[in-house]
């Protein structure tokens, strides 16, 4: 069975409702990136930083996965589908995608500030968290968000993913966030790269590429024509 390494971004989610954070209007129009995004941040007003996730949390009961995240779900009749994902939703996972690596956290956990490894998964009635939580070790609970200035844990998975990979696709992301930008230059030569996204999307020059300028929804449509 192909392995086929999907890296989706805010792209991905947009279509479900979910504010993307660059784009006019998103979140970085609405919050300082300094304020809600950061460990300063975070040591400056933890209140603040609460409740910006929990507002964030609390959106995820509105929306429900697109048609682009239930595709990529059905891809998994025919490939090995692996997930890389820039989103902090976890509307692949309710999807039905078996194989998800979140590049920058996950959105329904919290970590310990200290004890790093004591990860907790949120129910939706807890998704309201209160400030001064702690872990059984005593330590406070903080977002299990990758945030600007903090080391990316999870993108050595993601480089071997996308070495190991027959087929890559990149879906809603402008490639321009690093790491995850990098990714693509750790995909073997020749090795089909199709990339959906409304916008143009700079790219290294490389054979086999395949734009598909579209939204998310309509690129998996057509992805699956493709594929399967």
């Amino acid at each position: 069975m192909q392995k086929l390494v999907v890296l989706t971004g805010a792209g991905m989610s947009a279509e479900s409702g979910i504010s993307t954070f660059r784009d006019n209007g998103g979140l970085w129009d609405q919050y300082r990136v300094e304020d809600v995004a950061t460990p300063e941040g975070w040591q400056r007003n933890p209140q603040l930083v609460t409740d910006f996730y929990n507002g964030q949390r609390e959106k995820l009961l509105t929306v429900r996965p697109n048609a682009g995240h239930l595709g990529l779900a059905r891809l998994e009749e025919k490939y090995d589908v692996h997930i890389i994902t820039q989103n902090i939703d976890d509307l692949h996972e309710r999807a039905g995608s078996s194989h998800i690596v979140h590049l920058h956290g996950e959105l329904v956990k919290m970590r310990g500030c200290v004890h790093e490894d004591y990860i907790v998964t949120l129910q939706p009635e807890e998704y309201r968290q209160r400030y001064g939580a702690k872990t059984p070790y005593g330590d406070l609970l903080r977002p299990h968000i990758v945030w600007f200035g903090e080391a990316v844990p999870m993108i050595e998975p993601a480089i071997e993913l996308t070495q190991q990979a027959d087929i890559y696709v990149v879906i809603g992301s402008s490639l321009q966030v690093y790491p995850a930008a990098g990714l693509v230059h750790y995909l073997p030569q020749g090795v089909p790269l199709y990339v959906i996204d409304p916008k143009e999307v700079p790219l290294p020059s490389r054979p086999n590429v395949h734009f598909l300028q579209m939204t998310a929804t309509k690129g998996v449509e057509e992805l699956l024509k493709r594929l399967m």
